[in-house]
């Protein structure tokens, strides 16, 4: 069967229907390490039993809303984040190219409100991988994500990983 799923990477051939902790489950039964956890987004292993009664249960009440209303279990999670951290304020994304985004739009806020939006230069590493919305693939600077989007996002410089 031929996927229809826009092929974005080289896959492996293995599909995987299951994970347990730290373990995935082949189709084929064979189990695996998960060194990946799920590009570094599932840390606390697959199936937890804490985690998915979380889930389900604030499924069964709540699946998604704007954030222009008030959500209570959002903001005790976010009162959570800011008093074990040094940060006044949480802004939830929904993934790590959306978080990068936010970080790229917070420093270049900050240095134009102190009155230097000159400074809006990034520093990367050669070869990141920071996402695929336009500013974190000319983050990344690699050709491969790049070319053919039209120009690149200016304000990124790559720097060899020594």
């Amino acid at each position: 069967m031929s996927s229809a799923i826009v092929p974005v990477f080289a896959r492996a051939d293995v599909a995987f229907e299951r994970g347990d902790g730290c373990w995935l489950t082949a189709t084929n039964g064979e189990r695996y390490l998960d060194f990946g956890a799920g590009i570094a987004v599932s840390s606390l292993g697959h199936s937890h039993p804490h985690l998915v009664e979380a889930l389900t249960t604030q499924a069964s009440k709540l699946w998604h809303t704007s954030n222009l209303y008030q959500i209570p279990e959002g903001e005790r999670l976010a009162r959570r984040l800011v008093d074990a951290s040094f940060a006044d304020f949480v802004f939830f994304t929904n993934s790590g190219a959306e978080a990068n985004e936010a970080a790229i739009k917070m420093a270049r806020r900050r240095q134009a409100i102190d009155g230097h939006p000159e400074k809006y230069r990034t520093l990367t590493f050669e070869g990141a991988f920071h996402g695929r919305t336009l500013a974190t693939i000319a983050a990344g600077g690699q050709a491969k994500y790049i070319e053919g989007f039209g120009p690149k996002v200016d304000g990124f410089d790559q720097i060899a990983i020594s």
